[in-house]
Order: C-alpha cells, then sequence, then structure tokens
C-alpha cells in the first residue's frame, strides 16, 4: 500500500518574516521600493492633509504609491482588489508594511492626485536622464486608445440625446396606458406583474430624467478644425468620445505617448477625449519643449536636432505649417505615403487590401468618379445613370488643392438601378439617413505649394524613409507592454484630468520597469 507524508491541518506555525528580505534586488518591486522611498520627493503629495494637529493618522503616500503601482504592473486596477491583495499577497504585505488601506481610500488617492502624479511622472522622468536611458536623438509619437468607464450607449448629439428622452416618455406612457387598460386583480400574480411593471416605469424615468438634466446644464460639444461641427457627448463622462478601434467602436480616451528611441522611455503622456490624432501633435510637442526646460535637460530641445516622428493619423496642413514655422525636426507622412514608394508597389496584389477579404462588402470596386460628366464651367455634374447631382460647394481638401464637390440626392440613389455599385452602403438609401454618392474633382492641377508638399519631400527622401523606419519599433512595443504584457487597457476614472492622471501612472509603470532593467539602483 503507498505512503504518503503525514500532513495535519489542525497543526500550529509560526512564520517570522523580514519585510524587507521579501523585496529581492533585481525586481520590478525593488526598484519602485528604491525609488519612492531613496529618490522621489513626494511633497506634492502631502500638501492636501490637513491633520496635523487633529483628526487621525492617514496612510503615508509612499505606501500607497507602492502598492498601486505594483498592482498595476500585475494588471490590477480594482481597488478592491489591490486591498484584498494587501490582506492576503506576501510582496504587497511587504511593500504595505502589513498595513491595508481601505478600497475606497486607494480609489480616492488615484483619482484626485493628477497634479501630483504629473510631477512623479516627471521626477522619474530626471532620473532616467541622468541614468543615461534618454537618447535624446529621435522620439516617436502615438496614440492608443483605450475604453472610458462610461457606456456609448449613452452618446449622441443634443438632438440625438432629445430624440431618445422623447422615445423614454413614450414608452412609459405606453407602460402606463397599458396598466390601466388592464382588469386588475388581487391575485399573488397580477401583484408580481404589477410590481415588475412599476420598476420598469422607474428605471424608464429615471433615465429619461437623466438625459433631460444633461440637456439643461450642457452645452453642445464642438469638434475642432474649421469646419467644425457638433460632435457625441456622453452623459456619463461628457469628456470622452467615441472612436473607432480595429477592434470596433469604443466610448473613451486617446492616450498619447511620447517615446524616446533608446530604451523606449516614455516622455510624455496625455490623455485626449478625442478619436481624431491631428489634434493633439501641438500640445504634445509643446509639453515636451516645457518639460525639458523645467526640468534643465534642454532649454530648446527642438534647437538641438532632435527628430519627432509621428504616423499618417497626426498628418494634416497645420501641422506641418507648425512643424516648419517652429524649424522642429519632424517626420510625419501623409497617407498616400507608401503608394509612392516603388517598394510596395505591388503590395495590393501580393496581399490584397489591408483589413479586407473577398466576403467583406467594402472590398467591392465602386463606380470611379472618372465615369461622372464634370463641367467645370457650369459647375454641374451628371452620374453615370444621367441624373443631375446637387453642388455641395468648393473647398481646399487635405492636400491645399482647389476641389468641387457633389452629392446625390436620397430621392435619386434610391431607385437607381446601379445604386449596389456605385454606392458603398446602397442600403443607406432605402432608409431616411445617410446621404446619396459623393465625388469630388479637382478644379487645376496648378496651385502653390503647401506645409504638406514640403513633408512629402522630406519623408519620401532616402533619408527620411530611414528616419521613419524606426517609429513602429520606438512606440508601439510600449503599448504592447502596457495593454498587453500589463492588461492596463481600459480606464476606470471618468473626466479628463483624472484620466490623464491615471494614463501617466501606467506610462510610469513602464519608465520604472525599464529603470529596474537598465538603470543602476541600489540599495
Amino acid at each position: 500500500m503507498a505512503r504518503f507524508k503525514h500532513y495535519d491541518y489542525n497543526q500550529m506555525s509560526m512564520v517570522v518574516i523580514n519585510y524587507l528580505e521579501q523585496i529581492q534586488p533585481g525586481t520590478f518591486e525593488f526598484a519602485l521600493h528604491y525609488l519612492i522611498s531613496e529618490k522621489l520627493d513626494l511633497s506634492a503629495f502631502h500638501q492636501p492633509y490637513k491633520n496635523d494637529a487633529e483628526g487621525r493618522p492617514a496612510y503615508d503616500p509612499a505606501i500607497l504609491l507602492k502598492i498601486i503601482l505594483f498592482a498595476y504592473s500585475k494588471g490590477i486596477t480594482s481597488s478592491r482588489e489591490i486591498q484584498w491583495c494587501c490582506e492576503t499577497n506576501i510582496i504587497f504585505k511587504a511593500l504595505s508594511c502589513d498595513t491595508v488601506p481601505h478600497f475606497t481610500t486607494i480609489a480616492h488617492f488615484i483619482s484626485s492626485r493628477g497634479q501630483a502624479i504629473e510631477a512623479l511622472f516627471e521626477q522619474v522622468l530626471l532620473i532616467c536622464d541622468q541614468q543615461g536611458l534618454l537618447g535624446h536623438e529621435l522620439f516617436a509619437i502615438d496614440g492608443c486608445k483605450m475604453r472610458s468607464n462610461a457606456s456609448k450607449e449613452w452618446s449622441g448629439t443634443f438632438k440625438e440625446l432629445e430624440q431618445k428622452r422623447q422615445k423614454l416618455k413614450r414608452l412609459i406612457q405606453h407602460h402606463l396606458s397599458e396598466h390601466q387598460e388592464k382588469d386588475t386583480h388581487e391575485s399573488e400574480e397580477a401583484l408580481e406583474r404589477d410590481i415588475r411593471k412599476a420598476k420598469t416605469i422607474q428605471t424608464l424615468d429615471a433615465a429619461a430624467n437623466k438625459i433631460g438634466d444633461f440637456l439643461k446644464r450642457s452645452q453642445p460639444r464642438m469638434g475642432k478644425g474649421k469646419r467644425s461641427k457638433e460632435v457625441k457627448s456622453n452623459i456619463t463622462d461628457p469628456e470622452s468620445a467615441k472612436m473607432t478601434t480595429s477592434k470596433g467602436t469604443i466610448q473613451g480616451y486617446n492616450g498619447v505617448a511620447a517615446v524616446d528611441k533608446k530604451h523606449q522611455i516614455v516622455i510624455d503622456a496625455q490623455a485626449f477625449g478625442e478619436g481624431q490624432e491631428h489634434h493633439t501633435l501641438q500640445p504634445v510637442l509643446e509639453s515636451i519643449k516645457a518639460r525639458y526646460q523645467r526640468l534643465g535637460i534642454n532649454d530648446n530641445v527642438y534647437a538641438s536636432g532632435i527628430i519627432a516622428t509621428a504616423d499618417t493619423g497626426f498628418a494634416n496642413e497645420a501641422n506641418m505649417e507648425y512643424l516648419h514655422q517652429n524649424q522642429i525636426n519632424g517626420y510625419i507622412p501623409d497617407n498616400q505615403f507608401r503608394s509612392r514608394d516603388p517598394k510596395f508597389a505591388h503590395q495590393k496584389d501580393k496581399y490584397g487590401k489591408r483589413h479586407q477579404t473577398p466576403g467583406n462588402p467594402k472590398a467591392k470596386h465602386l463606380i470611379p468618379a472618372s465615369e461622372f460628366q464634370f463641367d467645370p464651367v457650369t459647375m454641374t455634374c451628371r452620374c453615370p445613370a444621367g441624373e443631375q447631382i446637387s453642388h455641395r460647394g468648393i473647398r481646399t481638401n487635405e492636400h491645399g488643392q482647389l476641389t468641387a464637390y457633389f452629392e446625390g440626392r436620397l430621392l435619386q440613389c434610391r431607385h437607381c438601378s446601379k445604386k449596389a455599385s456605385c454606392m458603398k452602403n446602397p442600403t443607406s438609401a432605402d432608409h431616411r439617413k445617410g446621404a446619396g454618392r459623393q465625388v469630388s474633382f479637382a478644379l487645376n492641377d496648378q496651385r502653390a505649394p503647401t506645409y504638406t508638399d514640403w513633408m512629402k519631400h522630406r519623408v519620401d527622401s532616402p533619408k527620411g524613409k530611414q528616419i521613419y523606419s524606426h517609429r513602429m519599433s520606438v512606440v508601439e512595443p510600449v503599448f504592447g507592454n502596457i495593454g498587453t504584457n500589463k492588461r492596463l487597457n481600459r480606464f476606470s476614472l471618468r473626466g479628463k484630468s483624472k484620466v490623464q492622471g491615471q494614463w501617466q501612472l501606467y506610462c510610469l509603470v513602464h519608465n520604472v520597469e525599464k529603470l529596474a532593467k537598465y538603470g543602476q539602483l541600489s540599495s
């Protein structure tokens, strides 16, 4: 018969633990403990406390920072789970000296220390520079769109939100009328049905009042740019935005980071509640310049010739003009950059169009604009079916070229036999939404050179291609580390200032990890 080692669940044991010995050199927790205890000035975190003479003692901000950043490094963002880890995990116990802050204390600390977190981010960045982890040669800028603590179902323009409120009111009235028409009986089943109906009406009424209160106290949110129009607002978090990603539409923020090339240190981290990235370039560049001056790293970082790179999402005429006027050594290609490169001439033939398959309806070939009859003298246009479509005006396109725009009316496209091959979404013509086929025509080929042309010349040159080839390898691994390795892929706070503080904590975890790996930290 097999024999096994003896064990007894009723036995008593005393284990002596030295918490400092649990924090081993060479680990992330050691770097975190050493930096916060020995190197960083936490006076900005001490200012809100007013318990010098009275009130109970508070948890030391150093303790809270250690457990929060260590939890983030393990992908834990829930305050309740951080509290549970302080009760059960030996490393958390060592970092917190066996204290267990309540989850409300942890949550309040994260959401109310935005300015202090930014000061902490800058101190860690300065230590990275002092230890030679910044190359000051090239940095790359990119954005990482993450979900926020708000539902996209509560988003819409003010007109759409009012329509939703009216719909909820009609639904409430329908339930009330249905309840009054039914013959009420004193049976238990009828009573339960009435209770469920009352709860439904109460829920719908609360939702309608929530929308009404938001419309009363808020103003429509306008987009940025010369032709700005109203964008969708969100009732739960008005500063967040609907964003299109490769995984669908989300309600969230765009975490923009600037990353130094040498060791992929994040030198700037900001959160923006807008899906378009080209509005974020100038604030990021100005923030980097001001931070380098404030920390004494470089009085004029762009005068030293440091290279700034970003992808096509940041490219527009205004940004190119900004780079040129401020003499910033930037390389930001337009969305036709690859099509002008002979190396990619046969890419579509070999791999097909990106993100599209033969079974995807978006992969179909539409009737080109060249088959439309455009008369620049009378400024008229006829579609392949012979219908004259509406002229929508003349304006300068994103490349600085004067362009005439035309659009078919829904009434024309709805009954057209060619709509299946002419429209991207033919079904939209069968409903009272969307628009007909849209086409545009360049009015002349001779135009004044633009700042976009200046940037095209830079990125199309052999030197520009060589420089821009480093962009992806600099910034994308940072997002991979934060979002995939660390599982920090959504924001748990609401409001731009709070979300930006959390985004800087995410990037702070990345920078501390780089210090632990490449820096010289000693006990």
